[in-house]
């Protein structure tokens, strides 16, 4: 009895490492759906796409990586499109604070990053203040000062009225009781083109949106959205250094999954992205367009997601904006 009770136990330990095996081994057999939520020449859309090159090149994907575009509602449209996919462990989703921040104000928006699957964070953003390479103002607080001697004239072109862009100059009235104008697009490449043809007199960028555009010298930098001043600007003032004693909430760029996806979908899709933060093209990508690396495997992103939400309501409450969540 006790010897067939050994052989049973045996044997199902085999089979637990099989099934563990095989779970090891999953992989995608057919094109991988990256949903973002810009248009072309966003900052989603231009990360997606330098990744799913990156993953071609290091040869770590089996399979096609596929960007599909789905801008609206301010990620709303990107996130119910991965929603309708449960359980599909051939589609991902490449997003950003905005996708925390606008199921906060915005009733329409039905589907929240609590509804899907966190994979992987990727990197933190910073992001500078831009105005084209002649405007008069060669400080972020020439441009302040400008604003309130003529409140309302000026424009600042951004995406959503939740995004980073308007979060901080909303900070920045009340900091300074300026007031100048947000004029919303949807594409990053609209918000770029708005501030290049001169239509609107300062934009908040991610510098690798920006960073051709300011190497060609088409573009001035005022200042910066960063911790400490980024390698590529060790000249230019942090909002802080620059007399502007704000806290803005970090730019997350991560990706997630449809609902329900298998485990070991999920397993291989953060040790996807694992690999490829080791990888030379990855650490040459990060530095040459002023990226944080900040990797962290679902379970983290998850726990960030709700840090970043709680600190959004209160700039949101603080802003006299209305929340809906």
């Amino acid at each position: 009895m006790k010897f067939s009770k050994i052989l049973c136990a045996v044997g199902m330990m085999a089979l637990a490492g099989f099934s563990g095996l095989a779970q090891a081994q999953w992989k995608p057999t057919k094109t991988v759906d990256v949903i973002v939520h810009t248009g072309p020449g966003g900052g989603n859309d231009l990360l997606a796409r330098a990744v799913a090159q990156m993953l071609e090149k290091e040869k770590l994907l089996p399979v096609r990586m596929q960007v599909i575009n789905k801008p609206g509602g301010n990620g709303a449209v990107a996130a119910a499109a991965i929603a309708e996919r449960k359980g599909d462990s051939h589609t991902l989703g490449f997003i950003t604070s905005v996708w925390i921040a606008n199921p906060l104000t915005t009733s329409e928006a039905r589907v929240t990053l609590h509804d899907l699957t966190p994979v992987a964070r990727l990197l933190l953003e910073p992001a500078v203040f831009a105005v084209r390479a002649d405007s008069p103002y060669k400080t972020l607080k020439d441009f302040i000062d400008a604003a309130k001697a003529k409140p309302g004239e000026l424009k600042q072109s951004g995406g959503s009225v939740t995004s980073r862009d308007n979060i901080v100059r909303q900070q920045l009235q009340q900091h300074t009781g300026a007031k100048w104008a947000f004029v919303s697009f949807q594409g990053g490449g609209e918000r770029l083109a708005a501030l290049l043809g001169g239509h609107v007199d300062m934009m908040v960028i991610e510098p690798q949106e920006a960073g051709e555009q300011i190497r060609a010298g088409k573009l001035r930098v005022l200042a910066q959205i960063a911790e400490t001043p980024l390698p590529g600007y060790p000249n230019t003032p942090t909002l802080k250094q620059a007399g502007f004693d704000i806290v803005a909430t970090p730019q997350i760029r991560a990706v997630v999954a449809p609902p329900a996806i298998p485990k070991e979908a999920l397993a291989y899709y953060e040790d996807l992205f694992s690999r490829l933060r080791q990888t030379a093209s990855w650490k040459k990508y990060v530095a040459d367009n002023q990226l944080e690396d900040s990797y962290s495997n679902g379970a983290d992103l998850g726990k960030a997601i709700e840090v970043i939400e709680k600190d959004m309501r209160t700039q949101f409450q603080l802003a006299g904006m209305k929340l809906v969540r």
